[in-house]
């Protein structure tokens, strides 16, 4: 037995005192089959999206694919194919799906997405006349503004941005680079009062791991949680690094709770699980996941206090005490 499998039998006794999961909860695996999931985020009538981004290297060129999980049938369904190489997704406050989408043959852009109609329209496909590296992560703030990640982990496509940053996309469609100084960012997310954009830093070292056999020495860079103040014109300023992972992996994506405390899916080979933290980075929970996570999103409605996440090619939830954080409604 692995000391992680170890962990696993005894999470229920040791990790649950944060008072952030229900006593006694466990993981329940509700979808497996993916190739790498990703992206999960609940709409507003419960349904549960979340990507499975197929390496074209490893699965015979399948083009990525988008689906949809109920939680009152319990049935998972293909919503999209191809999906963009859709990565992070999140909903925004009137109900329309934002999706990043990568590279590896992907669209390279922000898309959103009317469920009702399904018919999409790019919110950002270019910067100054240049495509993107590989749209990431998503976050979304009150005033409905879109704030993605853009860094590089695999694709075959020429890098033609000069940083991996992270933009805001207003309202009136223009696009702007708002972050040049995390390195390589991956996760982000606006906290409730809307005062911090959290963002993950996650340098592999490699620009398209998909492209270099397996086991190829890298130099790793920064793996760090950092907050960025946000002010409220959308510009963001960094504040201060709340976690340093380094020398092992850092994290992926994230969420916040309605209390605003952070639910981070670490990828650390040695702690791999959902590590949630205070906002000012104190951690009050761990919950070890069977494979490495690679992102977190808590459903609505009666699904409220169910948090989802993605591993591997898996999908999981389980219950929390305080609900998710998500956007007020607006028509």
């Amino acid at each position: 037995m692995t000391p992680h499998l170890a962990s696993l039998m005894v999470f229920a006794a040791c990790q649950l005192a944060g008072q952030i999961f229900v006593p006694g909860a466990r993981l329940e695996k509700i979808y497996e089959g993916g190739h790498l999931t990703e992206g999960v985020a609940a709409a507003p009538d419960g349904t549960v999206f979340f990507s499975d981004i197929t390496f074209t290297t490893e699965t015979g060129m399948q083009a990525g694919h988008i689906l949809r999980y109920d939680p009152r049938s319990g049935k998972t369904a293909v919503y999209r194919s191809p999906s963009g190489m859709s990565n992070g997704l999140k909903f925004d406050a009137q109900g329309r799906m934002v999706a990043a989408e990568g590279a590896d043959y992907g669209g390279r852009r922000i898309t959103r997405t009317d469920l009702a109609t399904g018919k999409s329209v790019i919110l950002a496909g270019l910067f100054e006349g240049k495509p993107f590296n590989s749209p990431n992560d998503v976050a979304i703030d009150a005033q409905g503004r879109i704030y993605f990640s853009d860094p590089r982990y695999l694709g075959h496509e020429p890098l033609e941005q000069p940083v991996m940053g992270v933009y805001r996309i207003d309202p009136d469609g223009s696009v702007h680079r708002i972050i040049t100084d995390a390195g390589k960012p991956n996760g982000v997310a606006v906290s409730p009062d809307q005062k911090t954009l959290y963002v993950v830093t996650n340098d592999d070292g490699l620009l398209g791991f998909d492209r270099v056999p397996k086991g190829t020495p890298a130099r790793k860079g920064r793996m760090e949680l950092s907050a960025y103040d946000l002010r409220s014109d959308g510009t963001a300023t960094f504040n201060r690094r709340l976690v340093n992972y380094a020398p092992e992996d850092g994290p992926d994506g994230l969420v916040c709770d309605a209390a605003g405390n952070l639910f981070v899916a670490v990828r650390n080979e040695k702690r791999f699980g959902v590590s949630v933290y205070s906002p000012a980075g104190a951690e009050l929970a761990y919950l070890p996941t069977p494979e490495r996570p690679t992102n977190v999103g808590f459903g609505r409605g009666a699904e409220a206090t169910t948090l989802y996440v993605t591993a591997g090619g898996s999908v999981y939830r389980v219950k929390t005490l305080t609900p998710g954080h998500h956007l007020a409604p607006r028509p």
